[in-house]
């Protein structure tokens, strides 16, 4: 017969498992709740809008997908918004971001990128602007005096290695356009009979473009080429000789490809253009934030290469990747 006190301890007994098995139910409750804990890292770029930055952009999130972090995109609307892009850096850190991936628009944005990451010990990469600062991780982008040089070599192999150019650029202010125009100087003197007429910055506007490369073309009868080292000004160029007629006469070197650059170089009128690789420099920007984030060793200087495109060779597989990294 079973006493009330071997009754009570039984009934005690089954209070403690039942707690038990709640204690333990909840902690396993909680232990299987999914929390996001990957990291974030931020990609700061120059401009949200057109299919260079874009690329960048997409580059960007197959890495993060593949080393699962986090990314957040900043951007201003207009390139040439060095003030915001300066705000946008201090939003990203402010954001608790692990890593700073910046594409500066101008030196004063990388200054401070560098002051406020050196402050809080926050890995700093960037992208498209080759520097020297030992705070930055990693310079990853294209080696734009190779860019200035491929761009040469194609004219004196489009010209035969004979005749006037000009050299145009409507920022020759940058670091890059510079870097691109010392490339194309370094190796005139090797081509003796090629003569540069003309090496000047042209209006950015697309209209006083045409009309500097009407002039240009009024001053120099016999030019046989162009040479642009930047995309607005070969488009620029582009749609004076298509007007006037001259298409056939003048040779054009672009360099980068925007939709308006590819049709050009389609139908003929641009000849040739030196592409970079943006889609590389996104997906390597985040790789390496990534490892620097984890104390690993990183490249100080990553060069993701260019391209020389012209129409024979526009529509090969391997060059449409490069081209239309949108299109699948």
């Amino acid at each position: 017969m079973r006493t009330a006190a071997g009754k009570r301890f039984t009934v005690y007994g089954l209070v403690f498992l039942v707690a038990v098995t709640l204690f333990y139910s909840c902690s396993a409750s909680l232990t299987d709740v999914v929390v996001d804990k990957k990291k974030t890292v931020a990609l700061i770029v120059r401009m949200k809008h057109g299919d260079y930055w874009r690329t960048v952009k997409l580059g960007a999130e197959m890495a993060a997908k593949e080393y699962e972090r986090n990314l957040n995109f900043y951007a201003p609307d207009y390139e040439e918004d060095a003030q915001r892009q300066m705000e946008l850096v201090q939003q990203a850190i402010a954001d608790g971001s692990e890593t700073i991936v910046v594409a500066p628009s101008d030196e004063r944005v990388l200054r401070e990128a560098i002051k406020l990451t050196r402050e809080r010990a926050i890995p700093i990469l960037v992208l498209d602007t080759v520097g020297n600062d030992s705070a930055v991780k990693s310079y990853i982008g294209t080696d734009n005096y190779d860019m200035g040089r491929k761009a040469f070599e194609k004219m004196v192999y489009l010209i035969e290695k004979k005749g006037q150019i000009v050299l145009l650029g409507t920022d020759r202010i940058k670091a890059n356009a510079k870097r691109r125009e010392q490339g194309v100087l370094d190796l005139l003197p090797r081509e003796m009979q090629v003569e540069l007429v003309a090496n000047e910055n042209a209006p950015s506007d697309k209209k006083q473009i045409g009309e500097w490369t009407r002039e240009l073309i009024r001053k120099h009868p016999q030019l046989k080429g162009v040479i642009a080292l930047d995309s607005s000004t070969a488009i620029g160029v582009a749609e004076e000789l298509e007007s006037s007629g001259l298409r056939d006469k003048v040779k054009i070197v672009a360099i980068d490809s925007p939709p308006e650059v590819l049709e050009y170089l389609q139908e003929g009128i641009i000849s040739a253009t030196i592409i970079q690789k943006p889609l590389s420099m996104g997906y390597l920007g985040v790789k390496y934030a990534v490892e620097a984030s984890n104390g690993e060793a990183v490249p100080s200087l990553v060069d993701t290469g260019t391209k020389v495109i012209d129409r024979e060779n526009m529509f090969w597989s391997e060059n449409q990747k490069l081209l239309f990294p949108f299109v699948k």
